[in-house]
């Protein structure tokens, strides 16, 4: 895959290495999914594991929740494309298990993994092994002890207590989350925690919901939070296959210019002006084929010589529709008129001419 990796944001946090993917410290944001199949179920978590790393995924999630999960994650350890990170709540023996079964990260839950000493068990099986730690904490499930305080502080507090008890055994190997289902909540959190550490963070809202919410969600807070350097590794959570996820990942993140994976596609929304030509029909075609492309670049599907290649002058090529054809261009400079029927092909005619794929 070719992919452009950009670094316009300050850099913020120190770096860490999960199962050779660095996290932090000015590398890319690397981009992160979870399997939803029972972790018992080899094959089924396999081929999720497999497409999630098809669709885009830099590392992937699985749960590890009780002695068949666990049974399960040896397994697709060995089998696995990529970096995997044990889930893992209550049960601070599950990471253990993980640990040793060869994790690349361990994701532990202040809120519910028990006491200090069980967290202190399983930094030091983690200091062994070389493997690291998600401080993972969310607004449903914040310590007892900082109940009373307001929620985006509660979060901070319950994760610098975690982080300063890794650092007295001299464990830096972490990286920290503040999750909630709430935008503004989330936002304050990773905002304030910044102030107090320098860790990796990774970036998600909690409970986003369904595909267009979920994704909304998530553009409005990693938008308030990446380009100013506060988010190192992200996943869209989305009630849908995890596979939706990527997608929308990539999606934001290009929409920001800090990762790129595909081409882009601008198109204007249509108005009395199109004089026939349907904008919205051509450029879904158009994202769809694009879909097998790797290479990044540019495609712009615009409905009238107004909002043709002028607009669209940055787009690498494009389309502006008239009554009955339509005018290829690239970088703002028309090639060649066309008819109404020809158009498709003779974008993608210029399109491959280049060599894009």
């Amino acid at each position: 895959m070719t992919e452009a990796t950009l670094q316009k944001r300050p850099i913020t946090s120190r770096q860490i290495v999960v199962g050779g993917v660095p996290i932090g410290g000015g590398a890319q944001i690397a981009v992160q999914s979870m399997t939803n199949t029972m972790t018992h179920n080899v094959e089924a978590t396999v081929q999720q594991v497999y497409d999630l790393n098809a669709a885009g995924a830099d590392l992937v999630r699985i749960s590890v929740n009780g002695s068949k999960a666990l049974k399960g994650f040896k397994e697709v350890v060995w089998r696995s494309p990529v970096p995997l990170i044990a889930d893992v709540h209550f049960d601070y023996r599950m990471a253990l298990g993980a640990v040793e079964a060869g994790a690349a990260c361990v994701r532990i839950n202040p809120g519910n993994i028990g006491g200090d000493d069980r967290f202190r068990a399983v930094i030091e099986k983690c200091q062994e092994t070389g493997t690291a730690i998600r401080i993972g904490v969310n607004s449903g499930s914040v310590e007892k002890r900082f109940w009373d305080l307001p929620k985006a502080e509660a979060l901070v507090a319950s994760a610098l207590h975690r982080m300063e008890i890794a650092e007295n055994l001299s464990f830096t190997n972490f990286k920290v989350s503040l999750k909630a289902s709430h935008v503004p909540e989330m936002v304050e959190a990773n905002k304030e925690f910044r102030k107090y550490s320098d860790a990796p963070i990774h970036l998600g809202v909690t409970e986003a919901g369904t595909k267009l919410p979920g994704a909304i969600k998530s553009a409005a807070a990693f938008g308030q939070l990446l380009p100013y350097g506060i988010g190192d590794t992200i996943r869209v959570s989305l009630a849908e296959n995890p596979v939706e996820e990527l997608p929308v990942a990539y999606q934001i993140l290009s929409a920001l210019d800090l990762r790129h994976r595909g081409p882009n596609v601008i198109a204007c929304p249509s108005c009395a002006r199109t004089l026939g030509f349907d904008v919205i029909a051509m450029a879904r075609q158009v994202e769809e084929k694009l879909g097998s492309y790797q290479d990044h670049f540019t495609v712009a599907v615009m409905g009238c010589i107004v909002n043709g290649p002028g607009e669209a002058r940055d787009a690498d090529y494009g389309v502006a529709g008239g009554k009955g054809d339509g005018v290829i261009f690239a970088k703002g400079h028309p090639l060649r008129k066309v008819g109404k029927d020809e158009i498709f092909d003779a974008l993608f005619e210029e399109i491959d001419k280049d060599g894009r794929k």
